[in-house]
């Protein structure tokens, strides 16, 4: 039986308000997207800090969640490699160690012509409330 994760992630508003969409979804892995616009730009001409950041820790989300189990995130941080101005990102959550109650991802964050851009890492806790996909 195959799950619907993107139905369930359409509900992360704030991603859907930015572009951002979910590629590939499945336990303890996520690939989502987002087209560069003029909305995303920040003083400087490129692209906002806080959309790649907002890119990875929804990737992330996606990973984390995709065991049916609400996984909250606790602690995240971002490092910046490499500017971008037009074109499409994707960011990868690959899954490093994973217990009963903490995940922890690794999240790359790359332009479509390959250029690392930023590398995002994160701990989510898992709750008990169960999800329905």
């Amino acid at each position: 039986m195959s799950i619907n994760y993107s139905a369930y992630f359409k509900g992360d508003k704030f991603a859907a308000a930015n572009g951002i969409v979910l590629v590939e979804c499945r336990p303890g892995y996520a690939l989502s997207k987002v087209d560069i616009n003029e909305h995303h730009l920040n003083g400087a001409g490129v692209v906002h800090g806080g959309l790649l950041f907002t890119l990875a820790d929804f990737t992330f989300a996606a990973a984390t969640n995709s065991y049916g189990q609400v996984a909250l995130s606790i602690n995240a941080s971002i490092t910046f490699f490499a500017k971008s101005i037009t074109g499409r990102i994707f960011a990868e959550a690959i899954e490093v160690s994973k217990s009963n109650k903490l995940i922890n991802c690794d999240i790359n964050i790359k332009h479509e012509d390959g250029t690392l851009l930023a590398n995002f890492k994160g701990t989510a806790y898992v709750t008990k409330t169960e999800i329905n996909f």
